[in-house]
């Protein structure tokens, strides 16, 4: 049994003797990389990045901004309790234009 303590240790000693000379070895790899990461970074991924927020940009100048059609769905808009804020009625980021009241949009006689 000690033999094989013996051996073991032994064996880690060597690996571990072969991973510091590996890792000391290769200390000038880590800032080449990270350079090449930072100037991929600046060329590719910024670049990219700044050409989808133009496609999305352009595509929202293109999409019509029209409501919705109003559908009273029995299952949707329903008020079991009243807000605890302004009238109770409106949620609590109400948007006229795209949030129905239960019984349509503000604004609108239908």
């Amino acid at each position: 049994m000690a033999a094989l303590g013996k051996l073991s240790q032994a064996l880690l000693r060597s690996s571990l003797g072969q991973t510091r000379r590996q890792l000391s070895a290769t200390a000038g790899h880590g800032e080449q990389a990270s350079r090449t990461w930072k100037i991929l970074s600046f060329v590719v991924a910024l670049p990219g990045v700044a050409v989808c927020m133009l496609n999305m940009y352009l595509k929202e100048q293109q999409h019509s901004h029209e409501q919705p059609e109003f559908i009273p769905y029995s299952h949707l808009r329903l008020r079991t309790k009243r807000f605890p804020w302004g009238d109770g009625n409106h949620s609590l980021f109400h948007n006229e234009h795209l949030n129905a009241l239960p019984d349509g949009y503000e604004g609108h006689d239908e």
